[in-house]
């Protein structure tokens, strides 16, 4: 009996319906790899390309890759410009972002202590979570009556030259810092760590304190301080920070706004799970 049954297993496993179905799955799978390869394309410092650099960043043929494109530009993936040259993400991803933002535990628990760090420091206050390349900022505190917009306004944080991004980074596997410093260290400003080394010493200085310190290295004459922000297996997923002109936040205030910062991100990681 139960010769019978493998071998009527094995017979039904090569059955031509159930073969064409795995092989349907697997072409499905090979195109989403294939879109997600051309989406990947994009970033803050990439936000148009045309076809001919899509093609030499994926490797994909010509006529494949044009076929992706003007899919993805079908469901509003994409968005091609007037001159029909060049191409940017489109605005239904926005939608779809926004819909896993207000999804986000990380979010919703955290506005409220975001808010109560502005209003307590006087302060702006970024909240950022980490997609394995970059800070990216989820909620903006601006303690300004008219919410103008100022130099602090970002929406990808470097993580090798400002506090919310070292925070995070620095309690990273160091594959994913060894990753960080390979794709290249870009220089802002005349205090920007630029090279691997020095990046480890200073997320070895981060770690040992609890803190990280932005002293001009992202924008000049901006003085910031972050914390991690840990999930429920510890893990830090996020950070938040504190910014401000340097001539408002001296760097003889730092240890005592770190204990602040540091006490609101502990709250947030309570908030969402993390007891340690």
């Amino acid at each position: 009996m139960p010769g019978s049954i493998a071998k009527l297993m094995v017979k039904t496993k090569q059955t031509p319906s159930s073969t064409s179905t795995v092989r349907g799955s697997d072409e499905n799978l090979k195109s989403l790899v294939k879109i997600m390869r051309v989406l990947e394309c994009f970033s803050v410092n990439d936000r148009a390309l045309s076809l001919s650099e899509i093609c030499d960043r994926t490797g994909f043929p010509r006529s494949t890759t044009h076929r992706l494109m003007a899919s993805l530009k079908e469901v509003g993936f994409l968005d091609q410009d007037r001159e029909r040259d060049k191409y940017r993400l489109g605005l239904k991803l926005f939608e779809f972002g926004n819909i896993v933002l207000m999804n986000l535990d990380l979010h919703r628990e955290a506005r409220p202590i975001v808010e109560a760090l502005k209003r307590m420091s006087g302060q702006m206050v970024h909240l950022a979570i980490f997609d394995g390349q970059s800070a990216v900022v989820i909620h903006r505190a601006d303690p300004s009556p008219d919410h103008a917009p100022t130099s602090t306004s970002i929406e990808n944080a470097p993580v090798h030259c400002t506090s919310v991004g070292k925070a995070i980074l620095a309690w990273q596997p160091e594959p994913v810092i060894q990753k960080i410093v390979q794709a290249g260290l870009r220089s802002y400003t005349d205090a920007t760590i630029t090279t691997g080394p020095t990046l480890f010493s200073e997320l070895d200085r981060v770690r040992q304190r609890g803190y990280a310190i932005d002293d001009g290295e992202h924008q000049p004459g901006l003085r910031c301080v972050g914390a991690p922000i840990r999930d429920q297996f510890g893990h830090v997923i996020a950070g938040i920070s504190v910014s401000g002109p340097s001539w408002q936040i001296n760097m003889s205030d730092i240890e005592e706004l770190s204990k602040v910062v540091i006490h609101h991100a502990n709250m947030i990681s309570h908030r969402i799970g993390h007891h340690p």
